[in-house]
């Protein structure tokens, strides 16, 4: 592939984007209004935020925890808001992994962690991760309020959760960016309801 060819698939790729992002804002900007409340509610009434996700949605969910917790911007200076990820600790997801299984890392730590009136927000392209399973199915026993920012088709997690943000696109890549995209918006949207 010439350099102009690979120019051109640039561009489309950029194409797809923007006509993704619209179409995520036209099918999923109600449920992310209202999900914004909705963690605005748990923070409100004294609740944390329990955020997990396997590979890149850990990295989401760590993101997402770090927006929580430092802000999104520095031209909203206010104080820390109660984020947890649940996968970056590595002596915790090790000890688990050893003791329980790979398919329990998450459910242990809404088990210790989590009570009635949190929420657990699991991250997942495919929804179909055992981990992120198990953990919704732990914050159901405990009475959490369970969340998943998923992708494709929401998987196995999808009716497990209370609400499901699901980006119908079959990419990964394009899910990834697309939920970093959401996470920011539920941030801005957070700070600007409390603060």
């Amino acid at each position: 592939m010439n350099r102009e060819e690979q120019l051109n698939r640039l561009r489309k790729l950029a194409e797809e984007t923007t006509l993704l992002r619209k179409s995520v804002i036209e099918q999923l900007g109600a449920g992310i209004l209202d999900l914004a409340a909705v963690i605005s509610g748990v923070i409100g009434t004294g609740g944390k935020i329990l955020v997990a996700g396997n590979g890149g949605s850990a990295a989401d969910a760590s993101h997402f925890a770090a927006e929580m917790v430092v802000r999104l911007t520095s031209d909203r200076n206010r104080q820390s808001l109660p984020a947890i990820a649940l996968n970056t600790d590595s002596a915790v997801m090790t000890a688990a992994a050893n003791d329980f299984g790979f398919e329990n890392v998450f459910a242990r730590q809404v088990e210790g962690l989590g009570q009635k009136g949190d929420m657990l927000f699991v991250i997942s392209t495919s929804g179909n991760s055992a981990n992120l399973i198990k953990a919704a199915q732990t914050a159901r026993d405990k009475g959490m309020i369970s969340v998943g920012l998923l992708g494709g088709g929401g998987g196995k997690l999808a009716p497990l959760v209370d609400r499901a943000l699901i980006v119908p696109h079959p990419s990964t890549q394009r899910i990834q960016e697309e939920h970093s995209f959401i996470i920011h918006m539920l941030v801005e949207l957070v700070e600007s309801d409390l603060f």
